[in-house]
């Protein structure tokens, strides 16, 4: 798949200068909006030290993405949904009186033909102006979301990013880096994996991939096979077919300074479900370390459930129980593939990299810019 080419502005005229930018006010909020595939989910948020306090929030799972695989081409009913769901947000924004914003539109709308013209019907309905990112801003922004979570034992790091129309990799290595600084050089790499030179020690990326299958084309790929466990084998097995250029330690023994960071839906509803959560809590999920012998167990449960008692189970949800064997399969397919018995549980992902690159970009973090 390759990556769209962001669309330029223009150039000025050579009289004409370009207007400095506003800096911010004190109090100023920020928002950052994410149309993924299946969801449309959105921050609104003030800085907080060197972090930020979440003022509003939403999140609608609007399936976008809907027959995309069969057509090449956003719906109408998929389209008409987005849109009301971009209202909504409009008028959180308006309401909150929000400036400055980072509008953000991925997989769906980078492959569908009529992808460009609906970020245009956003413009026109909503007055919300939509960027169609590439892969690699995506996996730039979820690394940049996960690294508070990083352990100060970590020498190599794969941060994972389940979408529903794809799958972001980034593999680090900070075995140069202190351990006192790993958060804030893996934060540096929102400007680039592959950054200029600078004084400050560096988070190295050995390698990237953005695997186009999330957990809604991932399923749609094998809609049609009837028996669920046996879709759910062919599902792990062909996402692992699909890292096979990115899987170096294959086989290999498991290092214990080895991590994987997993940030997705997926990932935060096998954690809620290894906790027993009927009410999710984001401050039991969040942080939460698993072993790869808890999440099989979480997987085996809902394979035992079936696709009828995964409906009804209120720890998976009624927007995830159609997405999550699929998501489970990829989830298993990477602990198969990497040398850790161990996955963290972030629940974060591209909004908070939107918003920390934002803050981070103003200066307004009590760090400053990384």
């Amino acid at each position: 798949m390759t990556p769209r080419r962001p669309k330029g502005a223009g150039a000025f005229p050579k009289a004409v200068e370009r207007p400095a930018p506003i800096p911010p006010g004190p109090g100023e909020l920020y928002a950052a909006l994410d149309l993924g595939t299946n969801s449309c989910r959105m921050l609104i948020a003030q800085p907080k030290g060197n972090g930020f306090h979440v003022v509003d929030s939403f999140s609608k799972s609007v399936q976008l993405g809907a027959g995309l695989e069969r057509t090449g081409y956003l719906s109408r009913a998929s389209m008409a949904r987005t849109v009301h769901a971009m209202r909504i947000c409009q008028q959180k924004l308006r309401r909150n009186n929000v400036k400055r914003m980072r509008l953000v539109a991925t997989e769906a709308c980078r492959r569908a033909g009529n992808g460009d013209a609906f970020i245009r019907q956003v413009m026109r309905e909503t007055g919300l102006r939509l960027d169609i990112i590439g892969p690699e801003e995506e996996a730039r922004l979820a690394v940049v979301s996960c690294a508070p979570l990083v352990s100060t034992r970590t020498d190599q790091l794969l941060v994972v990013d389940i979408g529903g129309g794809s799958t972001e990799l980034v593999w680090i290595d900070i075995t140069s880096v202190p351990n006192r600084d790993r958060p804030r050089a893996i934060m540096r790499l929102q400007s680039g994996f592959n950054p200029s030179s600078s004084p400050f020690p560096a988070a190295r990326v050995v390698d990237w991939i953005s695997v186009p299958l999330g957990v809604a084309t991932l399923r749609d790929q094998f809609i049609d096979v009837e028996d669920d466990a046996a879709r759910y084998a062919l599902m792990s097995w062909y996402f692992e077919e699909n890292l096979a250029s990115f899987a170096p330690y294959k086989d290999e023994q498991v290092r214990d300074g080895f991590q994987i960071v997993g940030t997705s839906g997926t990932v935060t509803t096998v954690a809620a479900s290894h906790l027993g959560l009927r009410r999710y809590d984001r401050n039991k999920v969040d942080g939460l370390r698993m072993s790869g012998d808890q999440i099989d167990k979480v997987i085996r449960r809902y394979l035992e459930l079936g696709p009828a008692g995964r409906r009804r189970d209120p720890r998976i949800g009624e927007d995830r129980h159609a997405l999550i064997m699929s998501g489970a399969a990829i989830l298993q397919a990477l602990l198969r593939c990497w040398p850790t018995d161990r996955l963290s549980v972030a629940d974060r992902g591209l909004r908070e990299g939107l918003l920390y690159a934002q803050m981070s970009a103003d200066g307004v973090l009590e760090d400053g810019p990384f």
